[in-house]
């Protein structure tokens, strides 16, 4: 009880902004949480909003300083450069989630020439995982990243030798991808990766940057919103 009481105080204070508190005050609170629990699940919840709404900030702050390192390092691959927005995507290959929603970035990238899709290797999953975006750096076409990024996508479980498999089909030697991984110019960019969405506030994957807007997660609702809020604003001050 002493734990939770505590707790809440904390809660309460960090929403209220009270820096200390007297004996007296505390005693009040501790009384009052006991016979007002859902108190907590408020004050939680309203913390937790706090929260949100101030990384919110942070990332879209950190938009306006990183736009061209977003949206035009030329060491990224590329969909539909011509494209009115741009779609940024942090991923790992071996991210479940960013396999789940793999197939309708792709299939919107296909069907959706407007939109201009950015792919960032923020590898997190271990070296499996930095071998297979090594692999896909090798691609020198739009449709070869495509269909190279749609096998590795889709392949369970991705480990090096399911890599080797989809390179060999590509044409591609898996020596060239494993010289590639080890290349210093390679390792500079995943750093640059990594940095960049530290800046960011992006904790994991799938996140994608669209505008002045991160969608977090696997959410394809809230990122075709954001898409077709961003050519809204677009068409407004064209």
């Amino acid at each position: 009880m002493r734990l939770l009481f505590i707790a809440a105080l904390s809660l309460v204070l960090a929403a209220c902004g009270q820096p200390k508190v007297e004996p007296e005050f505390g005693a009040k609170v501790r009384a009052y949480l006991l016979e007002n629990p859902e108190v907590l699940v408020e004050v939680s919840q309203a913390l937790e909003a706090k929260q949100q709404a101030e990384k919110a900030e942070k990332a879209k702050a950190s938009v306006g300083r990183n736009r061209s390192k977003l949206e035009r390092d030329a060491r990224d691959h590329v969909l539909n450069p011509d494209g009115e927005v741009t779609v940024v995507q942090f991923f790992d290959y071996n991210c479940g989630y960013c396999k789940v929603i793999a197939p309708e970035i792709l299939e919107m990238a296909r069907t959706r020439p407007n939109v201009r899709f950015v792919f960032k290797d923020m590898v997190i999953f271990g070296a499996a995982s930095e071998y297979a975006a090594a692999a896909a750096s090798l691609a020198r076409t739009q449709a070869q990243f495509s269909s190279i990024h749609n096998a590795l996508m889709t392949t369970k479980p991705l480990n090096d030798a399911a890599v080797d498999r989809i390179l060999t089909a590509h044409g591609i030697s898996p020596a060239t991808a494993r010289a590639a991984m080890a290349d210093a110019g390679r390792q500079t960019y995943l750093r640059d990766v990594q940095v960049l969405a530290s800046e960011m506030g992006i904790d994991g994957t799938p996140a994608f940057v669209v505008g002045e807007s991160v969608v977090h997660g696997a959410d394809p609702a809230s990122l075709k919103a954001a898409i077709a809020a961003e050519l809204r604003r677009k068409n407004k001050t064209t």
